[in-house]
């Protein structure tokens, strides 16, 4: 398992699809920066705007951001033809995907740093007071968790994307609407502790200081052991998912031998 990570990390360097991951990071700080100027009357601090972002990252940006990638990842090898050389070594299809899928594990805490950059760096520059040493390593304990909670909350998602042709496409859709539906999950305590998205701000203590919020671990936990129980049987029971193509037959030319 650790050489088959060693190899996903290398052959990272040449998919430029993870930096269009680390620009969504940035989309997500740009986002909130924008929504700064629309809400009158609101004292932005740096621990409000890293909630802020946190915010965008788990209701638009981060499950279809990382669903799209690893999903990425995984179907480049249909892509590029490389899957049926692989499967000649003694490594079936399963243990390839799960490989491929703790490397998306490692890939996360990479964006989540990347997130948590983006937003001390626009905080300083919107002069956003509060951006303390303790605030900013809180907001990073935060975020960087937060992600990874994420990724394992959408790993279902994947594992089944990976069943499909180009389903990293399919998959980045459905991550996003799942994500989305954050949203209304967080308006009830009950459905946020149990619905995976939100369940991740409950291991981070996502406003916990707030006496409207109340988050229960253990939920929390149980919301997100269900999910990877469930991408652990999807992953299990994969076959090898190559699509087949039929391959073009030679059309035979019947010639007529002269007597």
């Amino acid at each position: 398992m650790v050489a088959l990570m060693k190899t996903e990390l290398w052959k990272l360097k040449r998919y430029h699809m993870i930096w269009a991951g680390v620009f969504l990071m940035l989309l997500a700080v740009l986002l909130t920066v924008f929504s700064t100027t629309a809400l009158d009357g609101t004292v932005w601090t740096f621990p409000f705007f890293a909630e802020q972002v946190m915010k965008e990252n788990i209701t638009t940006i981060f499950p279809m951001c990382i669903a799209l990638i690893t999903g990425y990842i995984i179907s480049r090898e249909e892509t590029d033809n490389t899957l049926k050389n692989i499967l000649t070594i003694p490594v079936s299809f399963p243990v390839l995907l799960l490989g491929k899928l703790a490397t998306g594990m490692l890939l996360s805490l990479f964006l989540g740093l990347a997130s948590t950059m983006f937003t001390v760096a626009a905080s300083f520059l919107l002069g956003f007071p509060g951006g303390t040493l303790p605030a900013i390593l809180q907001a990073a304990a935060q975020i960087i968790p937060n992600c990874l909670f994420l990724y394992l909350a959408v790993l279902p998602i994947i594992a089944i994307a990976a069943r499909l042709p180009n389903g990293h496409l399919i998959g980045a859709v459905v991550a996003f609407v799942y994500g989305y539906g954050g949203m209304f999950a967080a308006g009830n305590m009950t459905l946020a502790n149990l619905y995976p998205v939100t369940a991740s701000m409950g291991l981070v203590g996502y406003r916990s200081y707030d006496p409207a919020v109340h988050w229960n671990p253990l939920l929390c936990v149980f919301s997100l052991l269900a999910t990877l129980l469930v991408c652990a049987v999807l992953v299990v029971t994969t076959k090898q998912g190559t699509p087949t193509k039929a391959a073009k037959k030679s059309k035979q030319v019947i010639t007529k031998k002269g007597w």
